[in-house]
């Protein structure tokens, strides 16, 4: 029996529910029988599945995988579009607004645990105003002395984001010293603060994990069937359009190895053990950022001796009991 959503002339706050963890847990699986139970809306939070022509590196869901349940964010934008942290949280905001117009709950799904707390927290990055002259010198140094020597420097001035933000990651280390130049704060001290806010959201912030052995297995699995699917010729086809690794979805996992293959820099025996062993090292940094984050609740599947059902339940009881849905 379907669900409904809680009427809200006794609630303030609007509801959301986040269902995340780290790649290749089972996040679209759940989320579409979560999605069924409570007559809900997915909007995925993830910062390639948003591109178009680029399903198999990402993998976005398909269309029948979604068993007629709506999806927003996903297929969006061309890949020479910029796509980050405060683009998701505008489109995001339009489609909750949508969702709640159609008086069903916005689910929120995906591994981009920035990009939820930016949602969940309403976390504001209007403060700093835009740079552009310090921005290209930046960027000519990062082209000129690499992306490590870009890190260093953010190190030297906000050491607690340079742990946060991988070097390989120019564009967020870009941003991180920009509003440092721009406010003499640095930018993880300001997140700091915002997160203390109260989120203006009735929530409910899943976490989907699983044992880190199996879950290896799990991303070693998908990237053998991610090749076997085609996805050097989903690379290929993106370089004959003329996208190359200058742009930030091609840096995205998948396609920056497939793309060091293409060019000769390395074999794809060789691309393939990068890819999978950086997705690994992904995961774990997924799962590090999950157990920084408050108000999160954890839904280890060996726990549940992987029954889905049982998990879907747990989730649809507390849910109830946060009263952000009802019987």
């Amino acid at each position: 029996m379907e669900e409904k959503r809680k009427e809200t002339d006794d609630v303030t706050k609007p509801p959301i529910i986040v269902l995340t963890g780290p790649t290749a847990v089972g996040k679209t699986k759940a989320s579409i029988g979560l999605a069924k139970a409570v007559g809900g809306e997915i909007i995925s939070a993830d910062s390639m599945q948003v591109y178009r022509h680029m399903d198999i590196g990402s993998a976005k869901i398909r269309r029948d995988e979604m068993e007629g349940i709506p999806h927003y964010l996903v297929d969006v934008l061309e890949p020479d579009e910029e796509f980050h942290v405060v683009r998701f949280q505008q489109m995001a905001k339009q489609s909750m607004e949508q969702i709640y117009a159609n008086g069903h709950i916005p689910i929120v799904v995906g591994g981009t645990g920035f990009y939820i707390q930016a949602l969940l927290y309403d976390i504001d990055f209007s403060e700093g105003e835009e740079n552009t002259a310090y921005r290209k010198e930046l960027e000519a140094f990062a082209n000129e002395n690499g992306a490590n020597a870009l890190h260093d420097r953010l190190r030297e001035v906000d050491p607690k984001s340079a742990d946060e933000i991988h070097a390989n990651n120019v564009k967020r280390v870009i941003r991180a010293l920009e509003f440092y130049h721009q406010t003499g704060m640095p930018i993880s001290q300001h997140n700091e603060e915002e997160r203390k806010k109260e989120s203006p959201y009735s929530f409910a912030y899943f976490v989907l994990n699983d044992e880190r052995s199996r879950l290896y297995e799990r991303i070693d699995r998908r990237v053998d069937q991610m090749i076997d699917e085609g996805l050097v010729d989903e690379v290929r086809a993106l370089k004959l359009r003329g996208y190359d690794r200058k742009m930030v979805s091609m840096q995205g996992l998948g396609y920056k190895e497939i793309l060091s293959y293409l060019e000769g820099e390395c074999s794809l025996e060789e691309a393939v053990y990068i890819l999978k062993r950086d997705t690994r090292h992904f995961a774990k940094r997924q799962i590090t950022w999950f157990k920084r984050e408050r108000d999160v609740i954890w839904l280890p599947k060996d726990q549940y001796n992987y029954d889905e059902t049982a998990i879907l339940e747990a989730m649809l009881r507390i849910l109830r009991e946060r009263k952000i849905i009802e019987s």
